[in-house]
Protein backbone atom coordinates (compact mmCIF):
# COMPACT_ATOMS: atom_id res chain seq x y z
CA UNK A 1 0.00 0.00 0.00
CA UNK A 2 1.36 3.26 -1.09
CA UNK A 3 2.41 5.45 1.89
CA UNK A 4 0.19 8.10 3.25
CA UNK A 5 1.63 12.04 2.70
CA UNK A 6 2.23 14.99 4.54
CA UNK A 7 0.01 17.88 3.09
CA UNK A 8 1.11 21.36 3.76
CA UNK A 9 -1.39 24.04 3.18
CA UNK A 10 -0.68 27.61 2.68
CA UNK A 11 1.74 29.95 0.77
CA UNK A 12 4.32 29.42 -2.34
CA UNK A 13 6.43 32.68 -3.34
CA UNK A 14 9.11 33.18 -5.68
CA UNK A 15 11.79 34.75 -3.43
CA UNK A 16 14.85 36.48 -5.41
CA UNK A 17 17.43 36.03 -3.59
CA UNK A 18 20.60 38.49 -2.91
CA UNK A 19 23.36 37.42 -0.86
CA UNK A 20 25.28 40.55 0.55
CA UNK A 21 28.63 41.19 2.49
CA UNK A 22 26.68 43.38 4.80
CA UNK A 23 23.14 45.01 4.73
CA UNK A 24 23.35 47.84 1.99
CA UNK A 25 23.13 51.34 3.48
CA UNK A 26 19.77 53.24 1.78
CA UNK A 27 20.11 55.32 -1.68
CA UNK A 28 23.45 53.42 -2.50
CA UNK A 29 24.26 51.12 -5.43
CA UNK A 30 25.86 48.01 -5.00
CA UNK A 31 27.21 44.54 -5.33
CA UNK A 32 26.01 41.04 -3.94
CA UNK A 33 28.02 38.16 -3.80
CA UNK A 34 25.54 35.84 -5.35
CA UNK A 35 21.96 35.95 -6.53
CA UNK A 36 19.46 33.27 -6.98
CA UNK A 37 15.71 32.83 -7.68
CA UNK A 38 14.11 30.22 -4.80
CA UNK A 39 11.03 28.57 -4.29
CA UNK A 40 9.68 30.01 -0.72
CA UNK A 41 6.47 30.67 1.46
CA UNK A 42 6.19 29.31 4.81
CA UNK A 43 4.04 26.02 3.69
CA UNK A 44 6.48 25.70 0.42
CA UNK A 45 9.37 25.45 2.19
CA UNK A 46 8.46 22.54 4.86
CA UNK A 47 7.21 20.79 1.82
CA UNK A 48 10.89 20.72 0.34
CA UNK A 49 12.42 20.05 3.68
CA UNK A 50 9.88 17.04 4.41
CA UNK A 51 11.24 15.89 1.09
CA UNK A 52 14.55 15.95 1.84
CA UNK A 53 13.98 13.93 4.80
CA UNK A 54 11.90 11.87 2.96
CA UNK A 55 8.83 11.87 3.36
CA UNK A 56 5.85 11.60 1.07
CA UNK A 57 4.48 15.20 0.98
CA UNK A 58 2.64 17.30 -1.24
CA UNK A 59 1.96 21.32 -1.54
CA UNK A 60 -1.82 22.55 -1.52
CA UNK A 61 -1.36 26.89 -2.01
CA UNK A 62 -2.81 28.93 -4.63
CA UNK A 63 -0.81 30.07 -7.78
CA UNK A 64 -1.48 32.20 -11.05
CA UNK A 65 -0.19 30.86 -14.76
CA UNK A 66 2.87 32.37 -16.11
CA UNK A 67 6.38 32.18 -16.03
CA UNK A 68 6.89 32.36 -12.13
CA UNK A 69 4.54 29.65 -11.69
CA UNK A 70 6.17 27.66 -13.98
CA UNK A 71 9.13 27.71 -12.15
CA UNK A 72 7.84 26.83 -8.98
CA UNK A 73 6.25 24.15 -9.97
CA UNK A 74 9.30 22.52 -11.94
CA UNK A 75 11.06 23.06 -8.71
CA UNK A 76 8.37 21.37 -6.90
CA UNK A 77 8.45 18.50 -8.56
CA UNK A 78 12.16 18.50 -8.87
CA UNK A 79 11.99 17.59 -5.06
CA UNK A 80 9.35 14.96 -5.88
CA UNK A 81 6.82 17.15 -4.17
CA UNK A 82 2.89 16.37 -5.20
CA UNK A 83 1.41 19.34 -6.81
CA UNK A 84 -1.94 18.02 -7.84
CA UNK A 85 -3.65 20.41 -5.31
CA UNK A 86 -2.50 23.73 -6.24
CA UNK A 87 -5.43 26.02 -6.43
CA UNK A 88 -4.93 27.70 -10.33
CA UNK A 89 -6.70 31.58 -9.97
CA UNK A 90 -8.01 33.05 -12.77
CA UNK A 91 -6.98 36.26 -11.26
CA UNK A 92 -4.20 38.21 -9.82
CA UNK A 93 -0.35 37.34 -9.97
CA UNK A 94 1.76 35.01 -7.59
CA UNK A 95 3.22 36.26 -5.36
CA UNK A 96 7.40 37.55 -5.29
CA UNK A 97 9.85 38.79 -3.10
CA UNK A 98 12.85 40.49 -2.59
CA UNK A 99 15.01 38.88 -0.10
CA UNK A 100 18.19 40.24 1.44
CA UNK A 101 20.56 37.88 3.56
CA UNK A 102 23.63 39.22 5.21
CA UNK A 103 26.38 36.92 4.72
CA UNK A 104 27.90 38.34 7.88
CA UNK A 105 25.72 37.17 10.53
CA UNK A 106 22.76 35.24 8.44
CA UNK A 107 19.53 37.71 8.79
CA UNK A 108 17.04 37.75 5.89
CA UNK A 109 15.36 40.98 5.60
CA UNK A 110 12.45 40.41 3.32
CA UNK A 111 9.75 42.35 1.09
CA UNK A 112 6.96 40.57 -0.13
CA UNK A 113 4.59 41.25 -2.87
CA UNK A 114 1.02 38.93 -2.21
CA UNK A 115 -1.73 41.26 -1.84
CA UNK A 116 -4.15 39.98 -5.02
CA UNK A 117 -4.10 36.59 -5.54
CA UNK A 118 -6.50 34.81 -3.33
CA UNK A 119 -5.84 32.05 -0.79
CA UNK A 120 -6.87 28.47 -1.42
CA UNK A 121 -10.69 28.58 -0.05
CA UNK A 122 -12.91 25.58 1.91
CA UNK A 123 -14.23 25.56 -1.36
CA UNK A 124 -10.89 24.48 -2.98
CA UNK A 125 -10.63 21.77 0.03
CA UNK A 126 -13.59 20.52 -0.41
CA UNK A 127 -12.08 18.08 -3.51
CA UNK A 128 -9.32 17.00 -1.36
CA UNK A 129 -9.29 13.49 -1.01
CA UNK A 130 -8.57 13.21 2.96
CA UNK A 131 -7.81 9.46 2.81
CA UNK A 132 -4.21 10.27 1.23
CA UNK A 133 -3.12 11.95 4.26
CA UNK A 134 -1.16 11.04 7.50
CA UNK A 135 -0.67 14.57 8.33
CA UNK A 136 -1.93 17.54 7.28
CA UNK A 137 -0.36 20.90 8.21
CA UNK A 138 -1.88 24.62 7.75
CA UNK A 139 0.11 27.82 7.86
CA UNK A 140 -2.48 30.39 9.39
CA UNK A 141 -3.45 33.30 6.36
CA UNK A 142 -7.55 33.53 5.60
CA UNK A 143 -8.33 31.82 8.92
CA UNK A 144 -11.99 32.05 8.26
CA UNK A 145 -11.66 30.16 5.44
CA UNK A 146 -9.02 27.91 7.47
CA UNK A 147 -11.00 26.68 10.27
CA UNK A 148 -14.03 25.09 7.71
CA UNK A 149 -11.19 23.34 6.30
CA UNK A 150 -10.02 22.31 9.57
CA UNK A 151 -14.05 21.38 10.65
CA UNK A 152 -14.22 19.00 7.54
CA UNK A 153 -10.58 16.96 8.98
CA UNK A 154 -12.30 16.81 12.39
CA UNK A 155 -15.40 15.49 10.72
CA UNK A 156 -13.49 13.27 8.62
CA UNK A 157 -11.67 12.28 12.08
CA UNK A 158 -14.89 11.43 13.73
CA UNK A 159 -15.72 8.06 11.13
CA UNK A 160 -12.04 6.89 11.28
CA UNK A 161 -10.68 4.19 13.59
CA UNK A 162 -7.78 5.83 15.48
CA UNK A 163 -5.05 4.29 13.60
CA UNK A 164 -6.26 5.99 10.46
CA UNK A 165 -6.64 9.23 11.80
CA UNK A 166 -4.97 12.57 10.37
CA UNK A 167 -2.91 14.34 12.35
CA UNK A 168 -3.51 17.91 12.18
CA UNK A 169 -0.86 20.94 12.39
CA UNK A 170 -1.20 24.61 12.70
CA UNK A 171 0.79 27.58 12.48
CA UNK A 172 0.13 31.05 13.60
CA UNK A 173 3.20 33.10 12.75
CA UNK A 174 1.67 36.79 12.03
CA UNK A 175 0.83 39.02 14.80
CA UNK A 176 -2.88 39.27 13.56
CA UNK A 177 -5.78 39.16 15.09
CA UNK A 178 -7.70 37.37 12.47
CA UNK A 179 -5.36 34.32 13.26
CA UNK A 180 -5.77 33.83 16.42
CA UNK A 181 -8.95 31.34 16.05
CA UNK A 182 -6.79 28.82 14.77
CA UNK A 183 -5.18 28.00 18.12
CA UNK A 184 -8.30 26.22 18.76
CA UNK A 185 -7.38 23.92 15.99
CA UNK A 186 -4.88 21.22 15.47
CA UNK A 187 -3.17 18.47 17.48
CA UNK A 188 0.28 20.45 17.50
CA UNK A 189 0.05 24.31 17.04
CA UNK A 190 3.21 26.40 16.71
CA UNK A 191 3.10 29.77 17.57
CA UNK A 192 6.18 32.41 16.49
CA UNK A 193 8.44 34.36 18.82
CA UNK A 194 6.74 37.64 16.77
CA UNK A 195 3.56 36.67 17.87
CA UNK A 196 4.67 35.55 21.89
CA UNK A 197 6.20 38.89 22.20
CA UNK A 198 2.73 41.04 20.58
CA UNK A 199 0.97 39.35 23.62
CA UNK A 200 3.83 40.73 25.76
CA UNK A 201 5.45 37.32 26.48
CA UNK A 202 9.45 38.03 26.96
CA UNK A 203 10.40 34.26 26.17
CA UNK A 204 8.79 30.96 24.68
CA UNK A 205 8.32 28.99 28.19
CA UNK A 206 6.47 32.73 29.24
CA UNK A 207 4.26 32.01 26.34
CA UNK A 208 3.18 28.58 26.19
CA UNK A 209 1.91 29.09 29.60
CA UNK A 210 0.26 32.16 28.68
CA UNK A 211 -1.06 30.74 25.36
CA UNK A 212 -2.11 27.03 26.38
CA UNK A 213 -5.73 27.99 27.55
CA UNK A 214 -6.38 28.55 24.32
CA UNK A 215 -5.35 25.39 22.58
CA UNK A 216 -7.82 22.61 22.28
CA UNK A 217 -7.78 20.20 24.82
CA UNK A 218 -4.80 17.13 24.39
CA UNK A 219 -3.18 19.65 22.01
CA UNK A 220 0.79 20.21 22.23
CA UNK A 221 1.63 23.73 22.23
CA UNK A 222 5.34 24.75 20.40
CA UNK A 223 7.21 28.15 20.44
CA UNK A 224 10.59 28.28 18.44
CA UNK A 225 12.91 31.53 20.34
CA UNK A 226 15.68 31.30 17.50
CA UNK A 227 19.25 31.03 19.30
CA UNK A 228 17.43 30.36 22.73
CA UNK A 229 16.31 27.19 21.35
CA UNK A 230 12.46 25.84 21.66
CA UNK A 231 9.79 24.38 23.70
CA UNK A 232 6.69 22.40 23.96
CA UNK A 233 3.83 22.04 26.58
CA UNK A 234 1.20 19.29 26.60
CA UNK A 235 -1.70 18.36 27.97
CA UNK A 236 0.51 16.69 30.80
CA UNK A 237 1.22 20.22 31.68
CA UNK A 238 5.38 19.45 31.63
CA UNK A 239 7.22 21.65 29.99
CA UNK A 240 9.62 20.46 27.39
CA UNK A 241 12.82 22.40 26.29
CA UNK A 242 15.93 21.84 23.64
CA UNK A 243 18.95 23.99 23.23
CA UNK A 244 19.70 25.85 19.78
CA UNK A 245 22.09 23.80 17.55
CA UNK A 246 23.86 26.75 15.77
CA UNK A 247 26.38 26.56 13.02
CA UNK A 248 29.97 27.29 12.95
CA UNK A 249 29.20 30.23 11.24
CA UNK A 250 25.88 31.58 10.55
CA UNK A 251 24.78 32.22 6.61
CA UNK A 252 21.51 32.26 5.89
CA UNK A 253 18.42 32.20 8.17
CA UNK A 254 15.77 32.20 5.26
CA UNK A 255 13.55 29.82 5.82
CA UNK A 256 14.24 28.23 9.32
CA UNK A 257 11.39 28.66 11.02
CA UNK A 258 9.50 26.93 8.51
CA UNK A 259 12.37 24.12 8.54
CA UNK A 260 11.93 23.68 12.63
CA UNK A 261 8.51 23.13 11.88
CA UNK A 262 8.56 20.52 8.80
CA UNK A 263 11.09 18.69 11.11
CA UNK A 264 9.23 18.09 14.13
CA UNK A 265 6.35 17.26 12.29
CA UNK A 266 8.10 14.65 10.34
CA UNK A 267 9.91 13.45 13.91
CA UNK A 268 6.03 13.36 15.45
CA UNK A 269 4.73 11.54 11.97
CA UNK A 270 7.48 9.13 12.84
CA UNK A 271 6.44 8.39 15.97
CA UNK A 272 9.05 9.86 18.46
CA UNK A 273 8.15 11.61 21.48
CA UNK A 274 7.54 15.55 21.87
CA UNK A 275 11.22 15.49 23.15
CA UNK A 276 12.75 13.65 19.96
CA UNK A 277 11.15 15.93 17.52
CA UNK A 278 11.95 19.12 19.39
CA UNK A 279 15.54 18.33 19.50
CA UNK A 280 15.76 17.06 15.81
CA UNK A 281 13.83 20.39 14.97
CA UNK A 282 16.07 22.53 16.35
CA UNK A 283 19.13 20.08 14.85
CA UNK A 284 17.87 20.59 11.62
CA UNK A 285 16.57 24.30 11.92
CA UNK A 286 20.52 24.88 13.08
CA UNK A 287 22.31 23.27 10.43
CA UNK A 288 20.39 24.91 7.39
CA UNK A 289 21.31 28.39 9.05
CA UNK A 290 24.48 27.24 8.15
CA UNK A 291 23.72 26.30 4.67
CA UNK A 292 22.36 29.03 1.84
CA UNK A 293 19.12 27.15 0.49
CA UNK A 294 18.24 23.71 1.74
CA UNK A 295 20.50 21.32 0.06
CA UNK A 296 22.94 19.50 3.03
CA UNK A 297 20.28 19.65 5.48
CA UNK A 298 20.54 15.89 5.85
Amino acid sequence: MEEKQILCVGLVVLDIISVVDKYPEEDTDRRCLSQRWQRGGNASNSCTVLSLLGAPCAFMGSLAPGHVADFLVADFRRRGIDVSHVAWQSMGETPLSCCIVNNSNGSRTIVLYDTNLPDVSAKDFEKVDLTRFKWIHIEGRNASEQVKMLQRIEQHNARQPPEQKIQVSVEVEKPQEELFQLFGYGDTVFVSKDVAKHFGFRSSAEALRGLYGRVRKGATLICAWAEEGADALGPDGQLIHSDAFPPPRVVDTLGAGDTFNASVIFSLSQGKSIQEALRFGCQVAGKKCGLQGYDGIV
